[in-house]
């Protein structure tokens, strides 16, 4: 098994900026992507951005040019710095691992943390 924790979350005014952070730890594998998700009251799920072994990145259009994916593998850790931040960014952010490539039902899931964007 392999356990997600998720720190970092708060709350901010539109414009300002936060960092999540994913610590990783448990069991390890050889290939895997880590993803960021997030969901909103009455909105479903959705993903935000992920990152590969390989250092391949990708995201969600909205987000692109103001959120960054990064991995620090010595602390088996991958951060999304979220900067520009929009009230349409208020969500709850979870942090998820695919084992081999990204899947839209991840093998492992973080407990969450709560972005909160004021106007």
């Amino acid at each position: 098994q392999a356990q997600l924790v998720e720190s970092g979350g708060g709350s901010v005014q539109a414009g300002g900026s936060l960092r999540l952070s994913c610590a990783a730890s448990g069991r390890t594998f050889s290939r895997y992507v880590i993803g960021w998700l997030r969901q909103a009251p009455g909105n479903e799920r959705e993903f935000v951005a992920s990152i590969g072994m390989g250092g391949n990145t990708f995201y969600r259009d909205s987000v692109k040019g103001r959120f960054s994916i990064s991995r620090d593998e010595a602390k088996n850790t991958v951060y999304l710095q979220m900067n520009s931040l929009k009230p349409e960014d208020t969500a709850a952010y979870y942090c998820a691992l695919s084992l081999w490539s990204w899947s839209p039902t991840p093998n492992y899931w973080g407990q969450g943390t709560q972005v909160t964007v004021s106007p």
